[in-house]
């Protein structure tokens, strides 16, 4: 059996013993924070859950039943219209249903953020990119560039909620390597609205402790410990932004953490820099 068919036979395994269909639905809940197995650090009024390992490798089967309780958590929060922590390949994030506009506004308060700044839309498939946007460039460079620490800017199309960035036509796309979020997204089957966990304009997160201030303020943290080295400013840059909404052409919207593979698979494929682009 393949991999690929092996991961999907496992996910639709834990879906089944969840008891989860397709499809997000809900409203706006807060308040209630999963218990962890051990104890854990935590700030007044909060709970967090850790996962078996670091997640960002799928857990080995002794330890599959606390990968399988942070999924089903998970889940159930965003489809209640929660906003929850997570872990990704680049950064922690904050994940809502990309459905439902109340909670979409609940990110921008947790943050601070302006409501004028985009949410980005995480995936679990590459196949899921052709569902939810305008397609102007080769398959192979969907591949070549997801999974990644990449965020890939389209045309958006009418399947996305028109709450979701209603002041542009364009999209950006993640499909973090990380494989809790991958089986999140696809368990969870919809699109999830996806920001950094921290208040806006301040510094990005790279373990769950730096953004305890938030962790009152949400329904569920998901504990994937320490992301990338710490002590290197690099990792706090996030993923490489990239717009390919011209054919033929991209433009490097921010630099990130990817930038020189991003731009070397780019140009692999013929795509040439938009004028006023980084390069």
């Amino acid at each position: 059996m393949s991999l690929a068919r092996s991961c999907t036979g496992l996910r639709a395994a834990v879906a089944a013993s969840m008891g989860l269909s397709e499809g997000p639905a809900g409203s706006t809940r807060s308040g209630r924070l999963l218990r962890p197995p051990s104890p854990a650090p935590a700030a007044p009024g909060a709970r967090l859950f850790r996962l078996p390992g670091s997640g960002a490798v799928r857990a080995a089967n002794p330890e599959r039943a606390g990968w399988t309780e942070a999924l089903r958590a998970a889940v159930a929060e965003l489809r209640a219209g929660a906003v929850v922590a997570v872990p990704t390949d680049t950064l922690y994030g904050l994940a809502c249903s990309a459905s439902c506009s109340e909670a979409l506004g609940v990110v921008y308060r947790v943050k601070g953020r302006s409501e004028t700044k985009p949410l980005a839309v995480c995936l679990g498939r590459v196949a899921d990119v052709y569902r939810y946007c305008r397609v102007r460039v080769p398959e192979g460079l969907l591949n070549d560039l997801l999974p990644g620490p990449v965020t890939l800017v389209m045309e958006r199309s009418e399947e996305l909620n028109k709450d979701l960035n209603p002041f542009t036509p364009l999209v950006g796309i993640r499909i973090p390597d990380h494989a809790f979020m991958q089986d999140l997204a696809q368990v969870f089957g919809g699109p999830l609205a996806l920001t950094s966990a921290n208040l806006s304009s301040q510094a990005s997160s790279l373990n769950v402790e730096e953004f305890q201030d938030l962790w009152p303020r949400l329904s569920l943290v998901i504990d994937g410990g320490p992301i990338g080295d710490g002590q290197s400013p690099e990792c706090r840059l996030g993923s490489t932004v990239v717009d390919l909404s011209v054919p033929g052409e991209f433009g490097i919207i921010r630099p990130g953490c990817a930038l020189e593979s991003t731009s070397a698979i780019l140009q692999k494929y013929g795509l040439l820099p938009l004028r006023g682009s980084c390069l």
